[in-house]
Parts: C-alpha cells; structure tokens; sequence
C-alpha cells in the first residue's frame, strides 16, 4: 500500500486537548460535499454533528475532489473536505500542508478507498485470466464501445474527478487506442453508474474506472483489474495524476488515503470540541457500504442517510462527540 509520507500518522493537534471546553458559538462554516455516495452521507453526518451537536451554522457546498481541494489549499474555503482523497493530487495536498494551510485530521475511511478499473465477475467466470490487463487489451472485441462496435470501450468518469484524469493518462499508458479501445465519456457520476447497471442487467461487456466502497459495488459483484505491477508512487505524481503530462508509463492504483481536510486557519480558531469531533470521526467500509445500500433501495439522500446512520449507530458515533453533544445530537434526531 502507497503511503505519502505525510499521511503515514493523522497528525496529534495540541488543540484537541481542549475538547472538553467546547462552546455553542460554533460559527460559520462550509463542508464540501462531493457529488458520489460516501461523500455525500458523510458531508451531511458532520453537518448534522456539528450543528445539532456544537452550535455550528454549517452550509454544505457542492464541490468534487480537484476543485475542493485546490480551493481548500489556495483560499482556506470550504473549511471542511470530508471525504478528500487525497493521493490523487499528491502535490497540491503535500504543499498545502507543507506551508501550513491546511490540516490533515482523521482517516475518513478507517480500512482505505480503492480505486481501479473493474469488469463485471460473469466476464472473469466466462474467460479466466480476464481481470489482466494484458488479457484485456489483446482482446477489444469482448468491450464493444457503445458507439463503435470495432472498438472496445472502457468507461471513464465525469470531467473534475481525480480518477478521470488517472484513467486518462493510464488509457495513454498502456496504449489503449494502438491496441483497438477507447476511453468513454460517461458524463456524470450518474451516468457512469448506470452505464454498469445496464451492463449487469443485460449480462453484457464492461470495462472502466470505479472504486469501494459504493452501494453499487454492493450489489453488482465486480473484480478489479490487475495491472501486472506494483504501485510506483514517484510515477504516479510525476505524470500518473497529472492532467497535462505528456509521457505516462504503465501504473497500478494505490489503495487510497481517504482523509478529512480543514483548513488550517479554521482548525486554529474553530471550537475545540468541533476538531476533536473530526479528529475521531472515521468508519470502516463495511460500515458505509451497508449504510449506501439502504440510501440506495429507500432512494434517501445525504441527510436521510446521516440520521439513519446515528440512529442505527449509537455506539460508534457517541464515541466521537461529548457526552453533551452527545445527547443534544440525541435529542435533534
């Protein structure tokens, strides 16, 4: 597993000590929320938290992992990034915390995301060995493009994710277009899930970029690709995750840090108690993957997903707040 070495440890912030003497004058802020599941239910938790529980007049904003983060980094706003993956920039995250703008607080994802490019399991049990990336692109004619049958397609996400921009400079990597595929342009996130429901559906091909946890993963039972080689964190920040590098090389995905960002100027003037909330606050996949499968089959948004999980959660998530957010939480659900 790729580690920066600025993540190796959530960072020990002498304000946390203060926890106990939280106020009820929490103040303005604005979480980020990104347009994918997990984002979503945990911009909505801490909004809940925080002004429920510490008095805060929290707003969520609409934000995605390149704009959200560049913005934390370059303008101190919005305050709070929930769910930052953060090894798809490695540079702007490393130098804002290098220069001190930005605090790295608690792992949101305890267990790590993990990104890849994934093909449906009845694919793998028809032709073995098809989870490798050699075996893929010798063979563009099991991927039909939806467009253009004589090519294969892998299916990419929206402009603005990370992992679009990874898939890119991998699809030139591996040389996808020389070997007969093309890269497809799924134009939202939820064009990109229901590109993978129809193909589940109907049995039919599928090849792209997706990641866990996700409802969808929870239902559709997907295998990752194997790239055939390890992980080289050099070239990955080099060119693998950069937009405009001409020369990619061949890479694999990391399993990913997945952290909470605040800006460093918030975490110095922010409520005590509110920081040590987002110091602690950290689930485990197989807690968010069960919690998204019931916001998928009830169609709940966010906020429905964040009081259903308090609800059923009690004894994790009190352990994050104090026992007198603890019950002002109680009391607003």
């Amino acid at each position: 597993m790729k580690r920066s070495y600025l993540f190796g440890t959530v960072l020990a912030l002498p304000f946390a000590a203060l926890a106990g003497t939280a106020s009820a004058d929490c103040g303005s802020l604005t979480i980020a929320s990104m347009n994918w599941q997990s984002a979503e239910v945990l911009a909505s938790l801490d909004q809940f938290i925080l002004n429920e529980g510490y008095g805060c007049s929290a707003e969520i904003v609409a934000g995605d992992t390149v704009p959200s983060i560049t913005s934390l980094v370059e303008k101190g706003k919005p305050e709070i990034v929930p769910e930052a993956w953060v090894d798809l920039m490695p540079e702007i995250v490393e130098a804002g915390l290098r220069d001190e703008k930005i605090v790295s607080l608690s792992r949101s994802l305890s267990d790590g995301g993990k990104q890849g490019w994934f093909i449906p399991r009845y694919m793998l049990d028809e032709h073995p060995n098809l989870n490798k990336i050699e075996e893929i692109l010798a063979h563009p004619e099991l991927f039909p493009a939806p467009e253009d049958v004589s090519k294969g397609a892998v299916y990419n996400g929206p402009a603005g994710w990370g992992g679009t921009v990874v898939t890119t400079q991998l699809a030139k990597a591996f040389d996808i277009e020389g070997k007969g595929f093309a890269l497809v342009d799924t134009g939202s996130a939820a064009g990109l899930d229901g590109s993978i429901a129809r193909a589940y559906e109907q049995q039919a091909p599928w090849l792209g970029f997706y990641w866990e946890p996700t409802s969808l993963l929870g239902k559709y039972d997907m295998v990752a690709v194997d790239f055939g080689m390890e992980h080289d964190v050099e070239e990955w920040r080099r060119c693998t995750s950069v937009a405009d590098c001409p020369d990619p090389k061949p890479n694999a995905f990391p399993i990913d840090n997945v952290f909470t960002l605040v800006s460093k100027s918030f975490a110095e003037a922010a409520d005590p108690g509110v920081v040590d909330y987002l110091s602690k606050r950290s689930w485990s996949n197989e807690t968010v993957n069960k919690l998204m499968a019931w916001m998928t089959d009830n169609q709940a948004t966010g906020e429905d997903g964040a009081r259903e999980f308090l609800r059923e959660n009690e004894e994790l998530w009190t352990q994050w707040v104090t026992p007198e957010a603890a019950e002002r939480i109680k009391a607003a659900l």
